[in-house]
């Protein structure tokens, strides 16, 4: 049955004249059709011609009246957490304790915004000169969100979009329908003017629409890698358009052989297999020295052997399904691949047929052969899934050197109980989210989040969201009296 998921100048409703629908089945049973939403690119310039109207008033409505609003925002989340997290659980698969964590981030993520946040984009008054540094909004900013975490990330951006005086286009993943719904009708509730909060529906041709569209001012894109290369390819001839992309990973977890086993497996073990593996922080490679190597492979072997798999309504269910029957086979693919070149299969993995018609496999650990460290199709690519590849290393050094070798920067995990080791590390790993002996998965919210290389271009999410989300103005004021009259060599008045 066709909704009405679209939310565009304040009113709820769906294209006129429809190009196509999405038709969102949950991948935990392709026979629950979640939603059928009709879509259009009409629709996106319907959006953003009404983000461009409000965002005048917007800008001046001022930064305390924009807050208030988001406390509003944040007492619908609040209000409708339950049906969020049932939107999330049914449209992405997740089990439903960690349906609820998503939704609890978001509501967690206004307060961080508002507070810790607010101090990066905070206009400041420089005395001396005298002069001010001030942040302009960028005006209207497209927000195109990833599937993974359907509400969370895009909320990430979102909020602190809105806080700093920008409207927004929100243009989530075609998996995600009913989970953005949900959200802009708390929005809704919240009383935001008319087209300062709009919703699209669709997939890659209200996509390419939007990220093209010359009435956006600025682009916030979380996804994979070959997605946001296109996205910049469309921009190439507009420079003023920021564009902010939050990039895949292939994280590493650094084992040394002074780490704590216990806690190494325990982290490892949830940030390879949570979320059936589809965090683009997953832990995918786990590069351990010698010493401790058969242990940790033991270990985590047994973990993944115990994860409870299975329909995200089930009781005491750790890891749902994969997103699509696509990204089974992949992922299938590229164990056989592996095994082919040696790989043992420490906990073998594969399809998974549940009680419900789904796209389930088991968690999967594969060790390589002693000084094979790169498999292309498997060490080097995102696969986005519950696989973890063990790879042993002499030393520290060698740790570094195979965790760099990979086209992504995103995270990484250093467990070791020796400082220095960990400050190394620190200063060498080539990623943006480092963590020490904790999972690479699970960053804090009150830290910057973003990747280098493949994995981002250097706009920082997280607590520094909102620099993202303006354009910083310098602002010369004039001299303090008495001032003398300026006056240069060669010039008369």
């Amino acid at each position: 049955m066709s909704s009405d998921t679209d939310f565009v100048a304040g009113r709820f409703g769906h294209a006129a004249v429809p190009e196509g629908e999405l038709t969102v089945r949950s991948p935990a049973d392709q026979t629950d059709v979640v939603v059928v939403a009709p879509w259009s690119r009409a629709q996106v310039d319907l959006a953003v011609e009404a983000a461009r109207t409000a965002a005048v008033s917007w800008r001046r409505l001022g930064a305390t009246a924009r807050a208030a609003l988001l406390k509003r925002y944040q007492t619908a989340l609040r209000v409708h957490l339950e049906e969020l997290a049932q939107a999330i659980s049914r449209e992405i698969g997740k089990p439903m304790w960690e349906a609820r964590t998503e939704a609890q981030a978001m509501i967690a993520k206004v307060d961080l915004t508002l507070g810790e946040g607010a101090a990066f984009v905070r206009d400041l008054r420089v005395e001396d000169l005298p002069g001010e540094i001030r942040h302009r909004p960028l005006g209207v900013i497209a927000v195109l969100g990833p599937f993974n975490f359907p509400g969370h990330l895009p909320n990430g951006q979102l909020v602190p979009a809105l806080f700093t005086g920008n409207t927004v286009v929100f243009k989530p993943s075609d998996k995600g329908v009913m989970t953005a719904a949900t959200m802009a009708r708390c929005f809704d509730e919240a009383g935001f003017p008319p087209g300062v909060f709009n919703l699209v529906q669709g997939g890659i041709p209200v996509a390419e629409h939007l990220v093209a569209h010359p009435g956006v001012d600025g682009i916030l894109f979380t996804g994979s890698f070959a997605v946001g290369q296109r996205i910049v390819a469309a921009n190439a001839h507009r420079p003023q358009v920021l564009i902010a992309l939050e990039l895949g990973g292939k994280n590493a977890s650094l084992v040394l052989d002074d780490a704590d086993l216990e806690r190494a497996v325990r982290e490892i073990a949830f940030s390879g297999f949570a979320t059936a593996g589809q965090r683009c922080t997953a832990t995918s490679r786990v590069i351990a020295t010698r010493a401790i190597a058969g242990a940790l492979g033991a270990r985590l072997a047994a973990a993944a052997r115990s994860a409870k798999v299975g329909h995200p309504n089930e009781a005491d269910v750790f890891m749902g399904p994969l997103i699509s029957e696509a990204a089974r086979e992949a992922l299938l693919a590229a164990q056989r691949k592996a095994r082919e070149a040696g790989f043992e299969p420490l906990a073998p993995g594969g399809a998974f047929e549940a009680s419900h018609r789904g796209f389930y496999v088991r968690p999967a650990v594969h060790r390589a052969p002693l000084g094979l460290h790169r498999l292309a199709g498997y060490t080097d690519v995102e696969l986005f899934a519950p696989d973890l590849c063990l790879l042993v290393v002499d030393d520290v050094a060698q740790a570094i050197e195979v965790a760099n070798d990979s086209p992504f920067g995103l995270s990484a995990s250093v467990f070791t109980s020796s400082a220095e080791v960990f400050e190394r590390c620190a200063g060498e790993l080539d990623v943006g989210v480092l963590h020490w002996n904790r999972s690479s998965a699970g960053a804090s919210g009150r830290l910057p989040f973003g990747g280098l290389k493949a994995s981002g271009n250097h706009r920082p999410a997280g607590i520094l969201m909102g620099a993202s989300c303006v354009s910083p103005v310098g602002i010369l004021l004039p001299p303090k009296e008495p001032a003398p009259l300026p006056s240069w060599p060669g010039l008369s008045f």
